[in-house]
């Protein structure tokens, strides 16, 4: 049995998490055709205000089949019977019968499921013509459209610094030309009247949400929402921070890894149920603390934190099994650094449509629509918050606009924090495999004399 497996196999919350990733068709299926509701498409995590219009929010790959692993079908099958706890005390029992040969590599089976669609959908978008010059993931995510886009009523499309995304989802307008295309597009932020244009912007994308659903979206409509994002926020964050400053894992740091990467991929729709997704990123915080707590995982002391970074736009996901093997743990963070992460402000007296534009345009400022030096400056500072002791820049092919900062970001990692950091290159999941593991094993090799 794998190393992942055994340690997987008791956190039915990141099981739930995989499941409703993979099952994501048939859900939205049933959304769709029985239910009524329309679907919206979102390439980041910006699902805020599809849900308060009871739209469904979609990442477009969710919508393809996915072989799903024989014990996530059977989990699956028998909660609709049996409920989630009961299944679990069922698997438990089974496993010490040890007839659960089929567990072996459960959420590395899920990952790299995932990876393979990425993978296949990615060559779709090069068959239809995406220029070279764009990165892996506006070419996956183009590779998406073209696959299942005419499944979706609309797009919404939000405008950040890359000129490439902007021409992609430009794009979008011919690849799913039935589709209504909604636009919140974010002002320059040194433009005097930045926020009341992009407040504007905002109402103009909720009137065509409202056109798209039928359903008036209200000011507690909002607020419900941001609510329950900020309590997912707040708990993703806490996961995040507990995994950089405690020295005990709940599960080897390997499995850890991968519980981050599939919380990377859920959270760009929230699996398309917010109040799902709260209840089992709730439960996954309250895991972690259970197992700790009974002593049930690993201690990480002598393993050096390492963070990778940038993913969401593709990376090499055998990083983290090379590291783990190298001695060292994996930090995936990539929303807290581009500030998606960051709580929209709610109250009793507030006006939620200008809170959202000042979230909007915190993330222009400081986030993910950023110049390069103070990309690099948030880089830093995330880096000392989360308390890391290296860091591998991933440089992703065909990005202008966050690969060609490493240089910029090294200097001044030298100068001011003192750790260890290296690049390594990305073009295609499995491709320079051997070459990023040589420049793995250098890099850690820097750990040997500290």
């Amino acid at each position: 049995m794998s190393l992942f497996t055994d340690d997987i196999i008791t956190f039915k919350s990141v099981l739930r998490l995989a499941y409703n990733f993979l099952a994501g068709r048939e859900y939205l299926k049933k959304k769709k055709f029985k239910e009524r509701k329309k679907l919206v498409a979102v390439a980041l995590p910006f699902s805020d205000l599809v849900f308060a219009a009871s739209a469904i929010p979609v990442f477009p790959i969710r919508m393809e089949k996915f072989k799903i692993h024989t014990y996530l079908s059977a989990l699956g099958s028998a909660s609709n019977l049996f409920g989630w706890n009961l299944t679990s005390k069922l698997l438990s029992f089974a496993r010490q019968l040890d007839v659960l040969k089929i567990l072996d590599n459960v959420l590395d089976d899920v990952i790299h499921t995932i990876n393979d669609k990425y993978n296949e959908l990615y060559e779709l978008g090069i068959e239809h013509g995406v220029s070279n010059d764009f990165c892996y993931g506006i070419t996956n995510l183009t590779g998406m459209f073209l696959s299942k886009g005419k499944n979706v009523d609309a797009n919404i499309n939000y405008s950040i610094r890359c000129s490439a995304w902007n021409k992609y989802s430009e794009s979008l307008n011919y690849i799913i030309p039935n589709s209504k295309h909604i636009w919140v597009d974010i002002p320059p932020r040194n433009i005097s009247n930045s926020l009341e244009l992009l407040e504007e912007n905002i109402k103009k994308a909720i009137s065509d949400l409202e056109d798209l659903t039928g359903n008036l979206i209200t000011d507690n409509s909002l607020k419900k929402q941001f609510r329950i994002g900020n309590q997912v926020k707040r708990i993703y964050k806490s996961i995040i921070r507990d995994s950089c400053i405690d020295d005990f894992y709940p599960c080897n740091p390997a499995t850890f890894a991968e519980i981050l990467v599939l919380l990377g991929f859920s959270f760009q729709d929230y699996n398309s149920n917010a109040q799902r997704y709260l209840e089992n990123i709730s439960q996954l915080s309250n895991e972690i603390k259970e197992r700790k707590k009974k002593g049930i995982g690993m201690d990480v002391s002598n393993m050096p934190k390492i963070l990778i970074t940038p993913m969401f736009g593709g990376w090499e996901p055998k990083t983290h099994e090379i590291l783990y093997k190298l001695g060292a743990r994996t930090i995936y963070a990539d929303w807290k650094i581009f500030k998606l992460l960051e709580e929209i402000h709610v109250s009793n007296s507030s006006d939620p449509i200008e809170d959202y534009a000042k979230f909007l345009m915190n993330i222009t400022k400081e986030g993910i629509g950023y110049d390069q030096n103070s990309l690099t400056d948030n880089y830093m500072k995330s880096a000392k918050e989360l308390n890391v002791d290296g860091i591998i820049f991933n440089q992703v092919y065909g990005c202008h606009s966050i690969a060609n900062c490493y240089t910029l970001l090294k200097n001044k990692i030298r100068r001011k924090l003192e750790i260890p950091t290296t690049v390594i290159n990305f073009n295609k999941i499995g491709e320079n495999i051997e070459q990023t593991r040589t420049r793995l094993e250098a890099f850690m090799e820097l750990f040997l004399y500290k």
